[in-house]
């Protein structure tokens, strides 16, 4: 299990001390964006699209310190833009430390190596750097839209390995994604030695300039089937960051409604509503975000569009660690999941196969463009051939 056992604990007393108190609605992450600027301009990325006045703004240390206390989640996440930028950021991750809050810093890593060296950050249980890899290096640099990015993330979380820092990896597949290189992905993520991996599928941000990307609910399921399914005993010990319940969501095994509440996200305007994706204005306080947002309309079950095809962690990550603590089932099936996660399939097994075959990636996207396409070669093997241009 990729959580020391002092925050699984710290979290399930939480939740346990929420459900005695007979809170139906709480929540478990912050999602802090103290800025939205950044050192890349992702495709998918709906945060870098403000204006530039906007871009230049960040929240203080103490804005940071108030909304945490404010919320009184266990957890921080700290997304943006790239919070390394961030000119107290520093002040910023001791504050919360100091709080006893249990910090995920999620960064682009390029910048980390530079910080690491310059005595920035001190290794702590409370404090986890959460490096954005989308992939192997070529989709990877693909996607975060710069060559040499991947090697840069690489180091820095060799870096922080060998320095001792909690590292986890956050990967955002979307449609195209290759399976059989995602599961490679991974094997290379755990040799690096980090503590364990972070999954979601991609969501269709309005400010997104690409839009073409984003996953739709069955084919989520079907690509998550071919990644985690069939991993054999004494191979593929992939270790995840993340609820077990949540992975068989993703799956398709089980079926959980968003808990938009349980990942709130506070940043430059105040609080998001509804939620961490979805930008419907703001809420002065989050006792007015909580007690005033009209909950039921969100969620696959309520018929908006915006949610229909959403899977996202941010907003049923809550829901599989809710169900964990609700019930005898709910941990049962937390401990299975954990114990018995070779998930025979296979179906999957031979869909797995027959991608190995098709164009993905960087490849795909020259092939919908009419500038290649795949052939087999002699051996039956797969490779792109560029087509002649006038």
């Amino acid at each position: 299990m990729g959580v020391p056992l002092s925050q699984m604990w710290t979290v399930a007393s939480y939740v346990l001390t929420q459900k005695l108190r007979g809170r139906k609605r709480y929540p478990l992450v912050l999602m802090l964006e103290p800025l939205f600027r950044c050192n890349l301009a992702c495709a998918g990325c709906g945060k870098i699209q403000y204006p530039a006045h906007i871009l230049k703004r960040h929240l203080t240390a103490q804005q940071c310190f108030d909304a945490t206390e404010e919320c009184g989640a266990p957890m921080v996440s700290i997304p943006g833009g790239e919070p390394l930028l961030h000119p107290e950021i520093k002040e910023i991750v001791e504050g919360l430390v100091a709080r006893k809050k249990y910090i995920y810093l999620c960064t682009n890593a390029l910048l980390l190596e530079e910080k690491l060296k310059a005595g920035l950050f001190k290794p702590s249980k409370y404090l986890t750097f959460s490096v954005h890899m989308d992939g192997q290096e070529e989709h990877h640099d693909f996607a975060v839209c710069r060559e040499g990015t991947y090697q840069k993330a690489v180091a820095g979380i060799r870096l922080a390995v060998e320095m001792g820092f909690r590292v986890t990896t956050n990967t955002t597949l979307f449609e195209g994604a290759d399976p059989n290189a995602v599961r490679a992905f991974f094997d290379e993520m755990m040799e690096l030695g980090v503590e364990g991996m972070m999954l979601s599928p991609g969501y269709g941000y309005d400010k997104a300039p690409d839009q073409s990307g984003f996953l739709k609910r069955r084919e989520t399921n079907q690509l998550f089937e071919m990644i985690l399914a069939n991993r054999t005993a004494g191979k593929r010990k992939w270790i995840f960051n993340q609820s077990p319940l949540f992975l068989e969501f993703l799956m398709g095994k089980r079926d959980y409604e968003c808990t938009p509440w349980g990942m709130p996200c506070y940043n430059l305007f105040g609080w998001q509503k509804p939620c961490y994706l979805l930008q419907e204005g703001y809420a002065d306080s989050f006792r007015e975000l909580m007690d005033d947002t009209v909950w039921e309309n969100y969620g696959h079950q309520s018929g908006n569009s915006k949610c229909a095809n959403c899977m996202v962690h941010s907003g049923y990550e809550a829901s599989a660690v809710d169900h964990t603590f609700s019930s005898f089932g709910g941990i049962v099936g937390t401990v299975k999941a954990m114990l018995f996660n070779a998930y025979a399939n296979p179906s999957a097994k031979k869909r797995l196969a027959e991608e190995a075959k098709k164009p993905h990636g960087p490849a795909l996207h020259l092939v919908q463009l009419g500038l290649a396409e795949s052939i087999e070669t002699a051996d039956g093997k797969r490779t792109l051939r560029l087509k002649q241009t006038a």
